[in-house]
């Protein structure tokens, strides 16, 4: 659907999937755009009834307890990101005729809207809509995005991190304050929602099985994550060591004169960004890219400096640059950045043994690039495996293992790998899953530590076995860490 056949909204009969944050957010703003909002969502509790009884008060119909029937009328589904596309509601989308957008769509097709309201309000000139600077990746995409965001706020631009990120990026595009350019992080759900998104510049990080059962293959979720580059003007960057990220470049649709830029931990070719003598450089927006390259940053202004996080840097700065961003702004906004709880965080170092929390490496390719961040390493993991296997990260692994903690659902296929593959490494099978499970985990990953060695808590699972999420699972493993500290003292 383009952006040309939704222009008129005000009447318009539209249905939004979800009564989550980001169903809330396109709720309000179509309707306040004039559209006649209906709001479905299968849950009734007392939460839903809570945000219902708000929505409603704003003039939004809500049906709870059913988000299978497409309500009659409908000119337009929108969905939240967590829904799938074999959705009841959206197979009955389809017989009618009814497209089916998310909310990523929906602001990008509002912000000429956007722009308008703006420049009525306060009667100054109206602006061209702030162009998007995008971010996917199986790993990495929110890390990236704070880091660009952080740059562009070091060269002095109007900027705000947005999207699957956590703050919803309609009321961005709609909210009062003008600016410069936007660091989108986009999940492969949002992607596969959003097919008119165009954005200025645009990342893959990374490509690894995740989400299988909402994509249904591989090839599916790739292709999901490879429209981001549809489009792009200036910059489709893609990870030099991951193929599968540059076949997605060559198989985008871009305008003429956009470029392929790569990025490697290694020393970078043309058109591409590196790293030579712990020194980030750019070999492509720089004349005669051939001979020259720009210094950006040392690798010690990376915060943490481990190898994916390097990653991270080289990609949210090929962004950056891609927009212009001066060499200087790249090293400042690197070194502002503070990454967020949970993302390989320094907790505490006990008895010459330091703790670390990357609760949100919930995959197997998230926990690969944690791991090789240290060496020995005492390996709390487990969870929920969400049909991942665990072979080809434990053979990875094996050499820096001093010994694995192992709790959760499914740690069995994890215990299995390693006796493949690791079959010398100590592990201790922990069954439990009560509250304190995790001070278990850390006092028998101490019992296994030496001296100089990591505990690191890179589950490669998800949480919700034992914990509402990531974010819990991290605080107990801080909390354990600090208990076990206080006893040492």
């Amino acid at each position: 659907m383009g952006s040309g056949q939704v222009t008129a909204w005000h009447g318009k009969n539209i249905t939004v999937a979800g009564l989550g944050v980001s169903g809330i957010s396109a709720a309000r703003a179509l309707a306040g755009l004039g559209a006649v909002v209906t709001v479905v969502d299968g849950g009734d509790s007392e939460g839903h009834r809570a945000r219902a009884a708000e929505l409603q008060a704003a003039g939004i119909s809500v049906r709870l307890a059913d988000a299978q029937t497409l309500p009659g009328g409908t000119d337009l589904v929108v969905t939240s990101p967590g829904w799938k596309p074999d959705s009841p509601l959206f197979a009955a989308a389809a017989a009618a005729g009814v497209d089916v957008v998310g909310d990523v769509e929906i602001a990008w097709l509002l912000r000429e809207v956007a722009e308008d309201r703006r420049a009525a309000r306060s009667g100054e000139p109206r602006r061209e809509p702030a162009p998007w600077l995008a971010i996917t990746g199986t790993n990495g995409k929110t890390t990236t995005t704070q880091m660009l965001a952080s740059i562009l706020r070091a060269a002095g631009l109007r900027t705000a991190a947005v999207g699957n990120i956590g703050t919803p990026i309609i009321d961005v595009v709609l909210g009062e304050e003008p600016y410069d350019v936007l660091a989108v992080e986009l999940s492969s759900y949002q992607l596969h929602w959003a097919p008119s998104v165009r954005p200025h510049s645009a990342a893959v990080l990374n490509l690894a099985p995740d989400h299988l059962d909402w994509h249904g293959s591989m090839e599916a979720y790739a292709a999901d994550k490879g429209r981001i580059y549809e489009g792009n003007t200036v910059a489709c960057v893609y990870n030099a060591s991951d193929k599968a990220t540059e076949e997605l470049v060559v198989e985008a649709d871009v305008e003429e004169g956009c470029r392929a830029i790569g990025f490697t931990l290694g020393a970078p070719g043309p058109s591409m960004f590196g790293v030579v003598d712990g020194i980030l450089v750019d070999r492509a927006f720089v004349e005669n890219r051939r001979k020259n390259a720009q210094e950006l940053a040392e690798v010690a202004d990376v915060n943490p400096p481990a190898p994916h996080n390097i990653a991270n840097a080289l990609a949210a700065a090929a962004l950056a640059r891609a927009f212009g961003v001066e060499p200087r702004a790249v090293r400042d906004g690197l070194r502002d950045f503070r990454p967020d709880a949970h993302r390989v965080s320094h907790v505490d170092e006990v008895g010459g043994v330091t703790y670390v929390d990357d609760s949100k490496a919930t995959n197997t390719h998230a926990a690969e690039a944690s791991l090789a961040a240290f060496e020995p390493v005492v390996w709390i993991a487990g969870g929920l495996a969400k049909g991942a296997t665990f072979d080809e990260l434990v053979q990875k692994a094996a050499k820096r293992l001093r010994g694995v903690v192992l709790i959760g659902a499914d740690r069995a296929l994890i215990a299995e790998a390693l006796a493949r593959h690791a079959p010398e490494v100590p592990v201790v099978d922990l069954a439990r899953t009560d509250t304190g499970a995790m001070l278990a985990a850390v006092r028998e990953a101490a019992g296994l530590a030496e001296p100089g060695d990591t505990v690191l808590l890179a589950p490669a699972c998800a949480s919700m076995d034992m914990f509402a999420n990531y974010g819990k699972r991290g605080d107990a493993f801080a909390d354990a860490v600090r208990e076990l500290a206080a006893e040492g003292a």
